[in-house]
């Protein structure tokens, strides 16, 4: 089945809004890259950074494409309908001219006066009146229709040109798009090199990085068990934990809204995915991480995703760096990294409430913060992740 105007320019304008997603979270990413670029020691956030320019900006080709092909079905719809747009004037004019020549070939016995005063009595005078009236109506009317036909020709003409304008605008776009996404592919082969240099040490630092994510999970997961032995309620098994009814609703809003969550940031990119999995630049090392990681700007502050209550403040042994457990119900989601908290255990927080400043690794120039979902069940506490439950529409609001 066609697709009708209506259903492409809607297309259209899905793409479009697509497009401008995409463009701002190029501009932000390369905002990111700006700032760490001339530090030797980024090496590793900058080729994460750089991982997710390629796949925005290859994203941002197979739209334009798209759209690409939307226009070519517009100007050949177009050009469909100015033929026949064409061809029913050329019909019109045909007729029009018949119409004239005979009556100009019988011009004589077609005078009005004659034609209309010849008649037997008076309703057959009027009758014929009438026919002259309707015969030069339908004459001016054949002149408008074709006078009107080769204005609809006309605006289809500038609409058509429009088209093809727009499309020499989206093939240059996306031909600059192609240019930008090479010397991407460069800028990461260059980071990459650069990197090599110091694989040792990098990889000592990830190391590093697990031991704490294995501290803050232990933490959590110790937190959250001792909730999941004091609520246990024996013998009920439609309902294993004592929840409020207040718990209760909000365990079902937080479940209800799985993928429409707003993003613990207000702008960030994902540098660092849920789960164990080989680290993507350093071989031999496998990166175990119970929430994502999200590069934001510098003073960007963490904040809750969802309503609930301040469980927790954690900090880790030997550091400053902060966690904060917020729960909703049965659910809790954990903002890690952080270098100041702004709330306190027993604060009800509002949905996008900011709840702590992410902290900023000066000697790397990023700030990456760190979002972790935990649900009680009957068996222990169980990770989620956080991809899954955030929005996908917009990074930034």
């Amino acid at each position: 089945m066609g697709q009708t105007t209506e259903d492409l320019e809607k297309q259209k304008q899905k793409q479009e809004k697509e497009l401008k997603q995409l463009e701002k979270d190029i501009a932000y990413t390369g905002m990111l890259l700006n700032e760490t670029k001339s530090n030797s020691e980024a090496a590793l956030i900058q080729l994460s950074l750089v991982k997710r320019q390629i796949s925005n900006r290859r994203a941002r080709i197979r739209t334009l494409n798209k759209q690409i092909k939307i226009m070519d079905r517009q100007i050949a719809e177009n050009n469909d309908i100015i033929r026949a747009l064409e061809e029913d004037l050329v019909q019109v004019k045909e007729n029009y001219a018949k119409m004239l020549y005979y009556a100009f070939k019988n011009r004589n016995s077609y005078d009005k006066l004659v034609f209309v005063f010849s008649a037997k009595d008076f309703d057959q005078a009027q009758k014929r009146l009438k026919y002259l009236q309707d015969y030069s109506q339908y004459r001016r009317d054949q002149a408008d229709l074709i006078l009107s036909t080769k204005g609809l020709i006309s605006n289809k003409n500038t609409a058509l040109e429009k088209k093809k304008e727009q499309k020499r605008s989206k093939v240059a776009d996306k031909n600059q798009e192609k240019k930008e996404l090479e010397d991407e592919k460069k800028g990461k082969n260059m980071v990459y090199e650069k990197l090599q240099g110091s694989i040792s040490k990098l990889t000592s630092e990830l190391k590093a990085d697990n031991k704490k994510r294995e501290q803050l999970s232990a933490a959590i997961e110790d937190i959250i068990q001792e909730i999941i032995r004091l609520e246990t309620i024996v013998d009920d098994t439609e309902q294993p934990f004592g929840l409020t009814p207040e718990q209760s609703k909000l365990s079902q809003g937080f479940k209800n809204n799985k993928g429409k969550l707003p993003w613990p940031v207000k702008r960030g990119v994902i540098v660092g995915g849920f789960g164990p999995h080989p680290h993507e630049f350093l071989q031999g090392i496998v990166v175990n991480n119970y929430g994502i990681d999200l590069s934001t700007n510098k003073g960007a502050r963490a904040r809750a995703i969802f309503e609930g209550v301040v469980t927790a403040v954690v900090i880790l042994p030997g550091s400053n760096v902060k966690a904060i457990i917020v729960r909703h119900g049965d659910y809790f989601s954990v903002y890690g990294n952080l270098q100041e908290v702004i709330v306190r255990k027993g604060d009800n927080v509002l949905l996008k409430q900011e709840v702590g400043v992410i902290y900023t690794d000066n000697e790397q120039f990023k700030t990456v913060g760190h979002l972790e979902i935990w649900k009680m069940e009957t068996g222990g506490a169980v990770k989620l992740d956080p991809e899954q439950w955030l929005s996908k529409k917009s990074k930034s609001n």
